[in-house]
């Protein structure tokens, strides 16, 4: 389950299915992987579009043959704010968890003591967050893994945290980092490290 940003949000008939052509969405695809890809369209960035991004979650567990141990979630900006919702509200469901260039906006605790684990993304001077909205996402999921017994040792088996400088963006041509966050799913050994959780 990958959420794109706010710019490919539901705006009505003419923004359909413009979520389709996103690298959040195709990278997935091209892994050497049977997966099913299943990506909304963000009605909001709160609880509405979580609870409806854990519905299509549920429809696809209930009506293809899914693997319900290797549920994956992901996302981008607006779709990271919702999908940190999602997957605090039903960590159950997910196995790992892909947050790119966004606020934590769910709760730590259940994803600790579900054992989810999360990579957290995040360019050093993002545009628009900052990145010490990562590094507080990144402190409070540690505090919650480390209160439910995960060992210092164990930590990086449950979350990571990848705060990029400018210079990686910039070698890649790069210079608008909040938008360049995206370039998390070009790599396919995160996309790799998530779902082999």
């Amino acid at each position: 389950m990958t959420m794109p940003g706010y710019d490919r949000m539901w705006f009505g008939e003419q923004s359909s299915g413009s979520n389709l052509d996103w690298n959040g969405f195709l990278a997935w695809t091209k892994l050497d992987e049977e997966i099913i890809v299943a990506s909304a369209q963000l009605t909001d960035c709160g609880e509405k579009s979580a609870r409806q991004a854990i519905e299509l979650t549920e429809y696809f567990t209930e009506n293809f043959s899914v693997n319900t141990d290797r549920i994956y979630a992901a996302g981008y900006s607006a779709g990271g704010e919702t999908m940190s919702r999602a997957v605090s509200m039903r960590p159950d469901l997910f196995a790992a968890y892909l947050h790119g260039a966004s606020q934590w906006d769910g709760t730590f605790e259940p994803v600790a003591e579900n054992g989810v684990f999360v990579y957290i993304f995040m360019a050093e001077n993002d545009e628009y967050y900052g990145s010490q909205r990562a590094r507080d996402a990144y402190d409070g999921l540690r505090g919650a893994y480390s209160k439910s017994g995960v060992s210092e040792e164990d930590m990086e088996d449950f979350i990571r945290l990848d705060i990029p400088d400018d210079n990686y963006f910039n070698s890649r041509g790069i210079y608008n980092y909040h938008g360049g966050g995206n370039i998390v799913f070009d790599d396919e050994e995160i996309l790799k490290l998530i779902i082999q959780k």
